[in-house]
C-alpha cells in the first residue's frame, strides 16, 4: 500500500528544480529513490527538471517498502547475541557457523533472517541483503552492525567507504614472529585459479593494509595470538595478509595450510582440537563508529567464542 505526501511550493521556492525541492524536503529518500516515485505536480504527470512556481502543490505517492527476504525463509534458528539496539541501528555479536544472508546454498539459517524475525531492517541493502553494509564471513564471529532505518543505512555506507571506523580482530595462527608488530600493506585481488580465493597481487587489485599487533604467543605449540586492525575492507582480508606472510590462520580451510603443520602438533588435546575444527580461528573483536543518525561515539566489543576460549586454555596448559 502506498502513502502519499503532499508539499505547496512557498515563495522563496521558486524556480528550484523539483527534483532538488523533492530531495530538500524528503532526506529519507535518495534522489535515485525519488525519481522512481510517482509524483503529479498540479495533478499532471511532470519531469524532474521542471522548474518550480508559488503555490504548486506536488503529491508524490511512496510504495510502500518490503524487505527482500521472503516472508516464509525469514526464521529463528538460534538466539540472537545482541550487543545494542535503537530505532536506527542493530549490533549484534555474529557467532560463527552462520552465513549472513540467503544465497544459493543456504536459504534458511542465516544471520539476516534470524534478526528480521526479531526486528525490521532497511530495504536499501537491496536483493536478500537489507540492512547489511559490511559482511564477515561465515566462520568468522564476532561485532557486525545493521541498519534499521534508511537514513542509518546511508550515513553506514558512508562511514565504511571512507573508513572512518575502528575494526579489530583476534586472530589465532601458526608460527611465532621475532617481531612485537608490523604493517602489512598488499593489493588483494581475486585469485585467477580458483575464483572463491583472494591472493595478495604486484599490481592491480585492491589496496589492503592491516596493523598486526602479538597479543601472545605459545613457542611450545608454534601458536600466536594476533590483535589485527583493520585500515581497509577487503574481502578476506587479514586471512590472505596473515597467510602471505607467513602465518596463516589455524582452522582456515582455504588460506591456513593446516594439513602440513598438523605433523608438528605433539599435544593431543590440541591435535583433536585442530582436527575437528573447521572454521577459522578467526574474530571481530570491536567495532567503533559514530552512530550515523546522532553523531555519538559507539563502542563495541564482543567476546571471543567459547571454541576461541577453549583453543586458549588448551595453549596455556602447554605453555
Amino acid at each position: 500500500m502506498e502513502k502519499k505526501i503532499q508539499f505547496v511550493v512557498p515563495e522563496e521556492e521558486s524556480g528550484n528544480r523539483l527534483d532538488k525541492f523533492l530531495v530538500s524536503k524528503m532526506g529519507d529518500f535518495s534522489r535515485s529513490e525519488i525519481q522512481k516515485f510517482c509524483v503529479l505536480l498540479n495533478g499532471n504527470d511532470v519531469k524532474f527538471s521542471q522548474r518550480l512556481r508559488p503555490g504548486d502543490c506536488i503529491d508524490v505517492f511512496v510504495p510502500e517498502r518490503e524487505t527482500d527476504v521472503a516472508a516464509e525463509n525469514i526464521s529463528s534458528d538460534f538466539d540472537l547475541d545482541i550487543l545494542y539496539e535503537d530505532d536506527d541501528i542493530i549490533v549484534i555479536n555474529k557467532p560463527r557457523g552462520v552465513v549472513m544472508y540467503p544465497s544459493a546454498g543456504n536459504k534458511t539459517g542465516t544471520l539476516v533472517q534470524n534478526i528480521l524475525a526479531y526486528t525490521h531492517l532497511s530495504a536499501l541493502g537491496g536483493a536478500v541483503r537489507p540492512g547489511v553494509v559490511h559482511r564477515l564471513d561465515k566462520d568468522t564471529s564476532g561485532v557486525m552492525v545493521f541498519a534499521k532505518s534508511d537514513a542509518a543505512f546511508r550515513g553506514l555506507v558512508k562511514t565504511f567507504s571512507e573508513h572512518d571506523l575502528t575494526r579489530k580482530y583476534l586472530a589465532f595462527v601458526w608460527g611465532v614472529p621475532n617481531w612485537e608488530s608490523a604493517d602489512i600493506t598488499g593489493n588483494i585481488a581475486r585469485s585467477s585459479r580458483n575464483r572463491q580465493k583472494m591472493t595478495m597481487v604486484k599490481s592491480g587489485g585492491k589496496p589492503a593494509h592491516t596493523e598486526v599487533v602479538v597479543s601472545d604467543a605459545w613457542t611450545r605449540a608454534g601458536v600466536s595470538l594476533f590483535r589485527c586492525n583493520l585500515l581497509t575492507g577487503r574481502t578476506h582480508q587479514i586471512r590472505v595478509h596473515l597467510s602471505s606472510h607467513g602465518f596463516p590462520v589455524l582452522c582456515d580451510p582455504i588460506y591456513g595450510r593446516g594439513a602440513s603443520r598438523l605433523g608438528s602438533v605433539k599435544n593431543e588435546e590440541l591435535l583433536e582440537f585442530l582436527k575437528t575444527h573447521d572454521g577459522q580461528m578467526l574474530h571481530a573483536e570491536i567495532l567503533d563508529f559514530k552512530h550515523p543518525v546522532t553523531g555519538q561515539e559507539m563502542h563495541f566489543k564482543a567476546r571471543m567464542p567459547d571454541d576461541m576460549q577453549e583453543l586458549k586454555s588448551i595453549l596455556d596448559d602447554i605453555g
